[in-house]
């Protein structure tokens, strides 16, 4: 009869720690070192989060978009905008924004320390291809993340100025929700859902049932104190 995955041997148990225990440790050690290799090729793997905000940003605001300029590490928006310049004696400058594709594309390595926790957890298989897949479901939800934070830097400069931006209040309110959810939550959060999305069975059939069994363990004593009782 097959183990569960979840289960443990009586000869492993003594061995081995819990599943759970694994998992958390696999996860941790997942997070540190995936986000110190991240530092050193987000220029090249964020690159796409670039290209997809490059054409969100024509699609949605063409009226402030005069040109995007793109390289690893960097996309650059030359916009239509103008404000004061500071120090200028009163002259008017376009507004230029800049952005660091990679800082919004930091859950990537969240999530492939899931998939690589859930591995060393059980060895549950397919892990490539989902880190793949994730890769590229990841990338539109990146790409809103970068997009809000470049609008936000461009309502900030006009001082939330509707004239200067030539759109309606609820508008500026709108980028500022976006903003709020794109660059302060999202970039954590949407790795945890990807995953929960691609590794559900791994999740319901290890981590729930590995939870469910170290509770049942930790009742099992109290059970039989109270029945000694």
């Amino acid at each position: 009869m097959p183990m569960h995955p979840a289960e443990e041997s009586p000869a492993d148990a003594p061995r081995r720690p819990p599943v759970l225990v694994r998992f958390a440790l696999w996860a941790f050690a997942g997070v540190v070192g995936l986000t110190l290799l991240w530092t050193q090729a987000s220029p090249w793997l964020s690159y796409p989060v670039a290209a997809v905000s490059h054409v969100a940003l024509e699609q949605v605001a063409p009226m402030w978009v005069r040109s995007v300029h793109k390289r690893p590490g960097l996309i650059e928006v030359d916009t239509t905008v103008e404000v004061v310049a500071p120090q200028s004696g009163g002259r008017r400058g376009e507004v230029m924004l800049d952005a660091d594709p990679g800082r919004y594309a930091f859950g990537l390595p969240i999530f492939w320390a899931l998939l690589l926790a859930a591995w060393g957890a059980a060895r549950a298989p397919g892990r490539l291809q989902r880190a793949l897949l994730g890769y590229v479901l990841l990338l539109p939800v990146q790409a809103f993340s970068l997009v809000m934070y470049l609008l936000m830097q461009l309502v900030g400069a006009t001082g939330l100025d509707v004239r200067a931006l030539r759109v309606e209040q609820w508008q500026v309110e709108a980028i500022v929700y976006g903003y709020q959810v794109g660059v302060l939550v999202l970039p954590t959060l949407a790795p945890v859902l990807m995953w929960l999305l691609l590794d559900r069975k791994f999740f319901t059939d290890v981590i729930v049932h590995g939870w469910k069994q170290s509770l049942q363990a930790k009742r099992r004593p109290a059970a039989r104190e109270s029945a000694g009782g």
